[in-house]
């Protein structure tokens, strides 16, 4: 159930909720009814990256709930923000937010869908509270990495945010205001859900319990499509599905695709197979 506050600040009209956690002001929007799904952002996103997924999800029959990490988008960054950027505590940080997000909003179990970093928050808070998620999507995540991820993100991101191009960086403002310029060259260059180390998934994956779909394009600039394979394969309850000649952003480079893939399997798990039944009785 969504909370009292919740469904006052809808009834009046509020466009741009705020809920208030760890002392900072955390931007979400709610959209639709039905059952709950939480789409998390990208590593430079926020939740005006969804705008062309989210009325989809809408019309499928979702309640709809996305909302700014701490630090982008509308969300407050708060004291010394680069500092816990580049911490160990980002990633532990990324899941409480979460866990207070949908207690403040009275969300019980729902579906989590993760677009690169979105998806490993999503991961983690799935292997945190197994019995809070009823199925995981992610997309162009990284399973793990072969080398540190400052060294990787050196060779990936080699523009600074002034060499982009300009409709980049004017997506970039509209997305991050006031913090556009500081935040994309502190992001593109270490830290965040993928910290600064070697990142490696793959011991957390085998206690998804839940469905999990992975998503992933053979295109990625970022990423090779075997991390997808990789993903899956240490998924108790996983499905693959590979999107030919597409690039890093599922979301916005295949949308049609990319929302068909994510609803096939939601009806696939709502009327599970016989097979299905007993790989699920399997990993319980």
């Amino acid at each position: 159930m969504v909370s009292r506050l919740i469904r006052s600040l809808l009834r009046t009209g509020e466009r741009m909720p705020y809920l208030t956690i760890n002392g900072l002001k955390i931007y979400f929007e709610m959209h639709g009814e039905g059952e709950t799904l939480l789409l998390l952002h990208h590593g430079f996103g926020c939740t005006k990256m969804w705008k062309d997924v989210c009325p989809r999800l809408v019309q499928a029959g979702y309640r709809v709930i996305l909302y700014d990490r701490r630090g982008y988008g509308r969300s407050e960054r708060g004291g010394g923000f680069q500092e816990f950027y580049v911490s160990e505590r980002f990633r532990p940080d990324s899941v409480k937010e979460l866990k207070e997000l949908k207690g403040q909003l009275g969300i019980g179990p729902c579906h989590l869908v993760g677009q690169c970093e979105g998806g490993v928050v999503a991961v983690d808070y799935s292997a945190a509270y197994p019995g809070e998620v009823r199925s995981l999507v992610t997309s162009s995540t990284q399973c793990f990495s072969k080398m540190p991820m400052t060294e990787l993100n050196a060779m990936k991101f080699t523009k600074t945010f002034e060499e982009l191009d300009p409709e980049i960086q004017e997506k970039f403002l509209d997305w991050h205001g006031g913090h556009a310029k500081t935040s994309f060259n502190q992001f593109r260059l270490y830290g965040g859900a993928y910290g600064k180390d070697y990142f490696d998934l793959r011991n957390q994956l085998h206690s998804i319990a839940c469905p999990a779909l992975v998503i992933y394009p053979d295109r990625s600039a970022i990423f090779d499509v075997e991390q997808g394979v990789d993903f899956y394969r240490h998924l108790l309850l996983g499905e693959l599905m590979v999107l030919p000649g597409c690039g890093h952003n599922t979301y916005e480079e295949r949308p049609e695709e990319y929302l068909k893939a994510i609803l096939d399997f939601f009806k696939r798990i709502e009327s599970p197979s016989p097979k299905r039944r007993a790989r699920i009785s399997c990993a319980a």
